[in-house]
């Protein structure tokens, strides 16, 4: 999240072009894994016209999972049972469709509230973000389409001692936080309100592959 940020202000926005209309909030949430903690009092903390004022919450928790998975939140219910606040299928769509630009399978995983966007879902707003996989386990149809290994969790420290910066992939990293960044960027260009009759067009490329080496 502060890479996209620090690549955001230097030079994501400006290499295509875009401009910035809407003030974008970077989020550091403690506590996650006790309950949502932060972020839960951050949404209960703001007044109703402050809330109004937020277009829609971007939530990247977990995007190197070493057994990743390609996972977007499934913003529309389209193969899950819980739909988003309107305008959540907007942000799915801009994920999936540049992914399916580049040629990336990508996968759908539930809005179940088990991370920092259910406190924003449950107040209307438009939620959505990517995810690369924790404990659950890997099918044999996802290790054909992402590779890996079937039969084992995408990220088999989650959450143990070994969850360390060792066990991450580059390439997950790379991908996810790259799309990050596109979004981050396309949402932020926008002035109109998220809806079921907007939409967006994205490019094949993202706005910027993140170096981390």
């Amino acid at each position: 999240v502060l890479e996209v940020a620090r690549q955001l202000a230097s030079r994501g926005c400006r290499r295509h072009h875009c401009s910035i209309e809407s003030r974008v909030r970077f989020a550091f949430w403690g506590a996650e894994e006790y309950g949502a903690l932060g972020s839960e009092h951050y949404v209960s903390s703001l007044a109703p016209e402050e809330l109004a004022q937020i277009a829609l919450n971007l939530n990247f928790d977990m995007l190197g999972s070493p057994n990743f998975v390609r996972f977007v939140y499934d913003g529309d219910a389209s193969e899950t049972p819980v739909a988003g606040p309107p305008g959540s299928e907007q942000i799915e769509a801009v994920f999936a469709e540049l992914f399916a630009a580049q040629g990336l399978p990508t996968a759908v995983t539930a809005l179940d509230g088990r991370s920092d966007y259910a406190a924003f879902m449950a107040a209307g707003i438009p939620v959505g973000g990517l995810f690369s996989g924790a404990e659950g386990i890997k099918t044999e149809e996802q290790a054909a389409l992402f590779g890996g290994t079937a039969g084992a969790p995408p990220h088999p420290c989650y959450p143990a001692a070994c969850e360390t910066r060792a066990p991450v992939s580059e390439q997950a990293l790379a991908e996810l936080g790259g799309a990050a960044l596109h979004a981050v960027a396309v949402f932020a260009s926008r002035v109109e309100p998220l809806g079921p009759a907007t939409h967006t067009s994205v490019s094949a490329d993202p706005l910027l592959r993140l170096p981390f080496r």
